[in-house]
């Protein structure tokens, strides 16, 4: 029996992932879950967001998916290693749960010269401390400096990032975060909802510094990650389908999805929890 490839978010920002994703790897089946009734989760606490994330994980596993990807760098900070660790061998021995951090972590001291590498992120992101501890894992002489923004994900879910608030906030966080640091020469949008800022990001970032996002490097290691363990890579069906679900409104869901995923498409409400 195939299943599809589950991608969670809290929100939309995972839609950005999943879009990257769906480019690179066209002829898998994947079910998208947003759990909007209860986003934002960057500033929840870890057991908070963990309990919400196992759940979540737990529904993807009910239609079937073999393989989930964390597309939220909070669930990922929070949840992922409790899920792997914990539970998985309890409600999916067979199935596997990856998250966003680590495929970032893997590369991105390669883009560095002055080794330090700067991470905008949510208050969750940042306080966890997770790619300070992944990043020295990689590359142990990078430096890594971390600003929170948690202003910048409800001004792209508000449809507020294209106003002169937004250039307000993001101005004012790029410009602490390289205060704290000005050798600074890559950065790390580490929230799937910021390429959609990527324009007012890069417009106050000086020229000669490197902005990361993250959904073609998470495409990217799926892909390799598929290709080196062929046995969950069997258990994923291929006939190009996608199916989206949110925990709030549908219709809600669908007028603000198309702007992260880049084209129109219809959801499902669902309950969780």
């Amino acid at each position: 029996m195939q299943g599809a490839i589950g991608v969670f978010d809290s929100g939309y920002g995972g839609l950005t992932v999943l879009r990257a994703i769906t480019a690179k790897l066209p002829q898998y089946n994947y079910i998208y879950l947003g759990d909007n009734s209860r986003s934002p989760y960057g500033n929840r606490s870890f057991e908070t967001v963990y309990h919400y994330t196992l759940q979540c994980v737990e529904w993807f596993f009910a239609q079937g998916c073999p393989l989930v990807i964390l597309a939220c760098n909070t669930a990922s900070a929070k949840a992922l290693r409790t899920i792997q660790q914990n539970d998985l061998q309890r409600i999916g021995p067979d199935k596997r749960v990856l998250g966003v951090i680590r495929p970032s972590t893997e590369i991105v001291g390669q883009f560095t010269k002055s080794k330090k590498v700067g991470i905008l992120a949510t208050n969750g992101t940042v306080q966890s401390q997770s790619y300070v501890i992944e990043i020295q894992k990689f590359f142990p002489d990078v430096e890594v400096i971390q600003e929170p923004c948690p202003m910048w994900v409800p001004l792209v879910e508000n449809n507020e990032y294209e106003s002169h608030g937004a250039d307000f906030f993001i101005k004012k966080h790029i410009h602490q975060l390289l205060k704290k640091d000005p050798l600074i020469d890559t950065i790390l949008l580490a929230c799937t909802h910021y390429p959609l800022l990527l324009k007012k990001i890069t417009e106050y970032t000086p020229v000669d510094i490197k902005v990361l996002t993250q959904g073609d490097i998470v495409a990217n290691s799926l892909a390799d990650y598929l290709h080196r363990h062929q046995e969950i890579n069997e258990q994923i069906a291929r006939d190009g389908k996608l199916a989206f679900y949110t925990t709030d409104s549908a219709e809600d869901f669908d007028s603000h999805a198309a702007v992260f995923y880049g084209s129109p498409l219809k959801s499902k409400h669902v309950d969780i929890g």
